[in-house]
C-alpha cells in the first residue's frame, strides 16, 4: 500500500480544517472528525465482532476509504447537521444506518454474530464522545470537559496512532516496549510524565485562565503568559516532540523519530509565522513584547516579567508558612507581593493566592503558584504540585504533618 493512501485520511480533516478557518463556529466538525477516526482505528484493534477482506489499500486489515467514510459518518456530519439532529435522534440514525449498511457490505465486511452489540458499543464509546466534543466546541459549552475530550484524543492521536502509522511503515514496533522489564516501563511512564508536564500545565492555563483550549480554532480568549507560558512559548509543542523521540528511541523507530523532527521544522517554518502574525494582529504590542522575551523552544531561567501580577498570602504565626515566606524572598520572585495573611479583608486558613486577572486558589495550590514566580526548577516542581492528584495528595499530607487548616487572626485578635 502507498503513502498516497494513507494521506487520503487527511483529506476531510484539511476541508474541515479549512472551514474551521473560515468559520471558527464550525470548528467542532474537524474535532470530532479526529475523534472519530481515532477512536475506529482503536476499536479496529481490540474488537472481533467484524473483520474485514484482504484488500488492496487496507491499515492493519482495515480498508481505508472504509475508515474514511465511517469517520466522516460518525463525527462531523452530525455536528454540522446538530440544529436539526438532537443527540440522541443523531445516533439513533447512525445505528440505524450502520444496521442496514454493514450487512449490505459483505463480502468486504464479514461481520460476527454479535456485530450489532459491538456497533452499540462503538456508538456509545467513539461516536458519542465525538458528538459530544464536537458539539460543545461549536456551541462554546462545557469547557473544562471538552478540554478533558481534546487530551483524550490528541494523546491517543500523538502517543498511539502516529506511532502505530509510522511503526506499519518503517522501523520499529510497541513489541520493543512490551518487551521491557515491568519496572523500566514504569520508569519509562514517570518520565514520560515529567516531559509530559508542561504539556500538562500549559492546557490547564488556557482552560482556567484563558476560557480556552489547545485547538487553534477554540483558542484562550487573551494572551496566556501564565504557567509554563511564562517561560516557554510552545510548551505543548516541545513536550510532543520530547515525548515521541522518548518513544521512538524505546520503540527502535528513526521513522518516528524522524516525523518528530520534521514537526519541529513544520511548525518553525509554517505554523509559527502564521500564529506570529495572527497574534500579531489581534493583540499588537502586547504580543510583541511577550515574544522579544521568551523563546520557541528553549525555557528561559526565570519568568517572563511583564506577566500577571500576584499576591500570595501567608500566615505570619505559622512556622512552615514563615520559612516559605523567606525562602521565596531570598529568590526574588517576579511580579510577586507577598503580605501576611491576617491583612486580609477575609479571614483566611489557608495560604492564598490572588492574580490581577481574577485567579485564586488556595492551600498547596497557592504555595505552587507563588513558586512559579521564581525559577524554571521551582515552577517545574509547581506544575506536578497543580495536577488534581497530586494537588489533592499533597493538601492531606499539608494538613496532616505539616500546617493544619487555621485561622490567620489579626493583631486585636489574638488577644
Amino acid at each position: 500500500m502507498t503513502l498516497a493512501r494513507y494521506l487520503c485520511l487527511l483529506i476531510p480533516l484539511v476541508a474541515l480544517l479549512a472551514a474551521a478557518r473560515a468559520n471558527p463556529r464550525r470548528a467542532g466538525a474537524a474535532l470530532a472528525f479526529t475523534a472519530a477516526a481515532t477512536g475506529i482505528a482503536a476499536l479496529h484493534e481490540v474488537s472481533s465482532w467484524y473483520t474485514f477482506a484482504a484488500v488492496d489499500g487496507s491499515y492493519r486489515g482495515m480498508p481505508v476509504d472504509l475508515w474514511l467514510g465511517w469517520a466522516v459518518l460518525w463525527g462531523p456530519i452530525p455536528v454540522l447537521l446538530r440544529r436539526h439532529l438532537p443527540l440522541p435522534v443523531a445516533l439513533g440514525l447512525l445505528l440505524w444506518i450502520d444496521a442496514i449498511a454493514m450487512p449490505a457490505l459483505e463480502p468486504l465486511v464479514v461481520l460476527g454474530p454479535h456485530w450489532l452489540t459491538g456497533d452499540i458499543l462503538g456508538l456509545l464509546l467513539i461516536a458519542l464522545p465525538a458528538q459530544l466534543l464536537g458539539r460543545w466546541t461549536d456551541d462554546r459549552r462545557h469547557l473544562i470537559l471538552r478540554v478533558l475530550l481534546q487530551m483524550a484524543v490528541f494523546t491517543a492521536l500523538v502517543m498511539w496512532l502516529a506511532p502505530s502509522v509510522a511503526y506499519t511503515f518503517g522501523d520499529g514496533g510497541w513489541q520493543h516496549l512490551r518487551g521491557l522489564p515491568a519496572e523500566v516501563r514504569f520508569l519509562l511512564a514517570q518520565a514520560g510524565l515529567v516531559v509530559a508536564l508542561p504539556a500538562l500545565a500549559a492546557v490547564r492555563e488556557f482552560a482556567i485562565r484563558g476560557d480556552g483550549t489547545p485547538f487553534p480554532w477554540d483558542p484562550p480568549q487573551k494572551i496566556i503568559t501564565t504557567g509554563p507560558y511564562a517561560y516557554l512559548a510552545n510548551p505543548m509543542q516541545l513536550s510532543a516532540v520530547l515525548l515521541l523521540l522518548l518513544l521512538a528511541a524505546v520503540t527502535h523507530s528513526t521513522v518516528l523519530a524522524a516525523a518528530a523532527v520534521t514537526a519541529v521544522a513544520f511548525s518553525a517554518a509554517v505554523a509559527g509565522p502564521h500564529e506570529e502574525h495572527d497574534m500579531a494582529r489581534r493583540y499588537g504590542e502586547q504580543w510583541r513584547a511577550y515574544r522579544r522575551h521568551v523563546r520557541d523552544w528553549w525555557p528561559s531561567p526565570v519568568p517572563y516579567r511583564a506577566s500577571t501580577p500576584a499576591t500570595v498570602w501567608l500566615d505570619d504565626d505559622c512556622g512552615p508558612c514563615r520559612a516559605f515566606r523567606d525562602a521565596l524572598n531570598r529568590r526574588n520572585p517576579v511580579n510577586l507581593t507577598i503580605r501576611p495573611a491576617a491583612d486580609h479583608e477575609r479571614t483566611l486558613w489557608r495560604a492564598r493566592y490572588e492574580a490581577a486577572d481574577g485567579y485564586t486558589v488556595d492551600g498547596v495550590g497557592a504555595v505552587a503558584r507563588a513558586l512559579e514566580h521564581t525559577s524554571l526548577l521551582p515552577a517545574y516542581a509547581s506544575w506536578l504540585l497543580l495536577l488534581p492528584v497530586f494537588k489533592h495528595l499533597a493538601q492531606l499530607v499539608t494538613d496532616a504533618l505539616i500546617a493544619p487548616p487555621h485561622p490567620a487572626l489579626r493583631q486585636n485578635e489574638r488577644q
